[in-house]
Formats: structure tokens, sequence, C-alpha cells
């Protein structure tokens, strides 16, 4: 897992109102810290995503970056969620080049 994105943030404990301005403005624009990177694993039935904003209760997205892992959308769900975890299950394939952008909500 790699992060695509560090838009600034409000620190804990608040900020002045330029900054969160500028984060909610973000935010309008659809640039938000909620996006990664994973490749499934060749070979293997299940991929583990690492991820410290994923939940027990997260909604993950995919969009496939390459043809391999567009073939690979028919089989590919999350069967488990945990705290910074999920484990994918997919089809066995020796591609090394299924590659999806993904999105973390909740």
């Amino acid at each position: 897992m790699s992060s695509s994105n560090f838009y600034p943030s409000v620190p804990p404990g608040g900020t002045d109102a330029r900054t969160t301005a500028n984060v909610i403005r973000n935010l309008v624009d659809g640039k938000s810290n909620n996006t990664g990177s994973i490749t499934l694993t060749a070979s293997a039935t299940t991929s583990t995503l690492t991820d410290q904003r994923v939940g027990a209760n997260s909604v993950i997205v995919f969009m496939p970056k390459t043809a391999n892992a567009a073939t690979a959308m028919t089989s590919l769900y999350v069967s488990a969620r945990g705290t910074g975890t999920a484990t994918l299950t997919h089809d066995s394939n020796a591609a090394t080049d299924r590659s999806f952008e993904y999105a973390v909500v909740g």
C-alpha cells in the first residue's frame, strides 16, 4: 500500500481559520487523503491491503490501472476488514501487474 496524495489536514487540537478553510476547500475539490495503491499477489487467491485508514466498517472502492487488473475485477472482493487491514480475495493468476488505485470511505 502506498498513499497517493498527501493534502494538508487539520491537526488534532485545531488550527487557525485559514488552514481550516483551505482543508475544506480541498475536500470540496475532491482532494482527500483517503486513496492508495495495491497490486494483487501473483499466483495467490488473497492479498492483504494494509492501510491505517481501514476499519471494520470501511468501504473500499477499487479502480484498475492495467488490463489484467480490469479482468481481475470480476473476482475481486473484500472478504475481511479490521483495524488497519483488509483481506482481498480474488482469482489466482500469475500476472504481476494487477494493480489498482483504491479509496477508503468510513
